[in-house]
């Protein structure tokens, strides 16, 4: 199977986010932007993964192109988190 760096990229940033979802929620009690994060974030990969198997170049563009809205959703939450002092 031919190498695809962009699934690699992109799992490897799900399980990053899911530990940034374990230490929000167990040690610093943050669960609204922590549960928004995680489904925001790893949402990324799946909709990339999803693309693999279109059923045709517009289906193809079309999930990327959601993996894309998923990507500002994350930078907005982390935006957010970030502003916050927690």
């Amino acid at each position: 199977m031919k190498k695809n760096v962009v699934l690699e990229k992109s799992a490897a940033f799900s399980i990053r986010v899911v530990n940034l979802y374990k230490y929000l929620t167990n040690r610093k009690h943050e669960y609204v932007m922590a549960n928004q994060i995680k489904r925001s974030g790893t949402s990324i990969g799946a909709n990339i993964c999803e693309s693999q198997n279109a059923q045709s170049r517009a289906d193809f563009i079309h999930k990327l192109n959601i993996a894309l809205k998923e990507t500002d959703e994350t930078v907005y939450w982390l935006t957010l988190l970030k502003t916050q002092s927690i």
